[in-house]
C-alpha cells in the first residue's frame, strides 16, 4: 500500500514529537526538520505536504516557503503559527500557503486539515447554465438565494466572498490570476486593487474552516476538491 510522506518543520522539539506521533498513528510517514535551513536541504518530491512553523530561527517559515516556491517546490504547505493577524495571513498566502493553523491547535482539527489538503483531486463537474446548487461534501452553495451552508450551519458571506467562491468552484481545474478574479467578480470597479482579492480570500478561508483548505494558491487562486463534490441542476 502506498504511503503518504509529510515533512514537519518546527524548532520546538515537543511540537515535532507530538505531531509526528499523532500523524504516524494516522498512517502517514513523517520526516522532521528543526529549522528552515534543514527543511530546504531534505525536502523532496516524495513529501506530499509540509507542516511549517512560522516563527523560527535564522530563516522564518515565510522565508522558507518563499525559497521553496522559487526552487519550484510546489508541495502544499500548512503554516503553524501563533501569529493570527490578517496581515500575517496575507503574507503567508502571498508566499504560497495552502492553509493556516493557529497555535495552540487541536490535534483533531490539524489531522482534518491535513487530510482535506491531501484529498484534493482532479474531479471536473459538468456545469449547467441552469445550475442551482453546488454541494462539496458537507458544503452547499445555493446559487439562487446566494446562501452558504457547511455541515448544516449557515455561514454568512459578503456578496464578494460568495461570488469569489462560486467563481472558483465552478472551474476547479483552473488557477485564476488576481486580475482575472477582479475582472469577473468586481467587473467595472476599476479602482479595486489586486490585494483586495487576497484580503477577501483570506477571510473566506477562515470562514470555510476545513473547506478553506481546498482553496489553492499557485500564483493565483483556484478551488480543488475530490469526487465527493456534486452539482445539482434544474435539468430532468
Amino acid at each position: 500500500m502506498e504511503t503518504t510522506k509529510i515533512l514537519i518543520v518546527d524548532d520546538e522539539e515537543d511540537i515535532r514529537e507530538i505531531l509526528q506521533f499523532n500523524l504516524e498513528n494516522e498512517g502517514f510517514v513523517i520526516d522532521t526538520a528543526s529549522s528552515g535551513e534543514e527543511a530546504l536541504k531534505i525536502v523532496s518530491p516524495e513529501h506530499k505536504l509540509i507542516l511549517l512553523d512560522v516563527m523560527m530561527g535564522e530563516i522564518s517559515g515565510f522565508r522558507t516557503a518563499e525559497k521553496m516556491r522559487k526552487d519550484n517546490i510546489q508541495t502544499p504547505i500548512i503554516f503553524l503559527t501563533a501569529k493570527g493577524t490578517e496581515n500575517d495571513m496575507l503574507t503567508g498566502f502571498s508566499v504560497g500557503a495552502d492553509d493556516y493553523i493557529y497555535k495552540p491547535f487541536s490535534i483533531k482539527e490539524l489531522i482534518a486539515r491535513v487530510k482535506a489538503i491531501l484529498r484534493r483531486g482532479n474531479f471536473v463537474p459538468s456545469i449547467s447554465q441552469q445550475q442551482e446548487e453546488i454541494t462539496i461534501g458537507d458544503m452547499k452553495l445555493n446559487l439562487v438565494s446566494k446562501h452558504l451552508e457547511v455541515k448544516g450551519k449557515d455561514i454568512p458571506l459578503t456578496k464578494k466572498e460568495f461570488d469569489i467562491l462560486t467563481f472558483l468552484v465552478q472551474q476547479p481545474q483552473r488557477v485564476f490570476k488576481r486580475d482575472e478574479i477582479l475582472q469577473n467578480v468586481w467587473k467595472d470597479e476599476s479602482y479595486v486593487l489586486e490585494r483586495t482579492v487576497d484580503v477577501h480570500v483570506a477571510r473566506l478561508r477562515k470562514k470555510l474552516k476545513e473547506y478553506g483548505a481546498y482553496i489553492t494558491n499557485r500564483s493565483g487562486y483556484g478551488y480543488s476538491f475530490n469526487d465527493s463534490a456534486r452539482i445539482y441542476t434544474n435539468e430532468k
